[in-house]
């Protein structure tokens, strides 16, 4: 949040990737411990969405920590001094925001959850299991949005307020931008998103990559 951290682990970018994993195992998890056909149907569709999504979103952060020398949060954000990495490398953000609303399941990547397998991995829940199990989609949606600030959009930097506040009003763009998504682009089918992200993400970004590391050489 601006110049203030919660952590400093110099190899954040890393710790960030690694750490959604978790998500992986919780979201399949909730679908098998039901034991029901429809709901297993859903966790394992994340399963799929997860590992389509995730290697053009590891190859965004390495494009972001590339460029900026540094695997640290704080040093990709002081790296964008002048110009955000988002504008000059506007591929590997649009893939990381691409795999951000993959990773939370969240509108055009809805399908673990969709009306056809009745609610999928979140089927049988209910009550206060079910609370958790959305307010745990919404905060990845949070953190992906929080995460983008110092990768892409310069972190705190911007004139006339503080750097904390710059980072919550970037986050909050960001966010709304995600959250918008959701009722304006329809839901689609895992081997469509799975067929665009081998073919068309992974090749994009890394091309991305490739120009980012002869302009930084």
């Amino acid at each position: 949040m601006g110049g203030g951290v919660a952590a400093g682990v110099p190899v954040s970018v890393v710790w960030f990737n690694a750490l959604e994993v978790v998500a992986w195992a919780a979201v399949w998890l909730v679908g098998w411990g039901t034991n029901s056909a429809f709901a297993l149907v859903g966790g394992y569709r994340f399963l799929a969405q997860g590992l389509a999504y995730e290697l053009p979103h590891m190859f965004a952060l390495i494009t972001a920590a590339l460029a900026a020398h540094s695997l640290d949060f704080r040093e990709v954000a002081a790296a964008q001094d002048g110009l955000w990495f988002g504008v000059w490398m506007p591929v590997a953000f649009a893939v990381y925001l691409v795999s951000a609303l993959a990773m939370s399941f969240w509108g055009p990547f809805g399908h673990p959850v969709g009306d056809d397998v009745a609610g999928g991995a979140a089927l049988e829940l209910s009550g206060a299991d079910r609370l958790v199990f959305f307010a745990g989609r919404y905060g990845l949606l949070a953190v992906a949005a929080a995460a983008s600030v110092p990768l892409f959009l310069g972190g705190g930097a911007g004139p006339g307020l503080p750097g904390w506040a710059w980072s919550v009003l970037k986050t909050a763009v960001v966010l709304a931008l995600l959250v918008w998504t959701r009722r304006r682009l329809p839901v689609l089918r895992m081997e469509r998103f799975m067929t665009a992200a081998w073919t068309v993400l992974i090749p994009a970004v890394l091309l991305q990559m490739l120009v980012v590391g002869i302009v930084v050489v």
